[in-house]
Formats: C-alpha cells, structure tokens, sequence
C-alpha cells in the first residue's frame, strides 16, 4: 500500500489522477519532493523504454 506524507500532499493532488493512480499502484513510500521525482523519473523512464521497443 502506498503512502504520501502530508509534507507533500498538496505536491501530490497537483498531478492528474491517472498519474496519481499509476504512482498509488506501484506500493511506494513518498515521504519527501525527491521521493515522488524519483518515482515520475521512473514512470517516464519505463513509458520511453516501451515507445522504443
């Protein structure tokens, strides 16, 4: 089960809720910015492997 910190909440419900859903889904921890940048770095890294193949 995922987790946002109340520190970055506001950060969070600024993204659309299909990237809300697809971060919720991969069971993460956000407790600080860096965390949920981490995470985004890792959706658009997996979305451009995928447009390459």
């Amino acid at each position: 089960m995922s987790y946002v910190a109340p520190a970055i909440k506001d950060k969070f419900e600024t993204l659309s809720v299909d990237l809300k859903n697809l971060i919720l889904d991969r069971n993460v921890e956000l407790y600080t910015i860096h965390d949920l940048i981490n995470v985004l770095d890792d959706i658009v890294k997996e979305a451009e492997a995928e447009e390459n193949e």
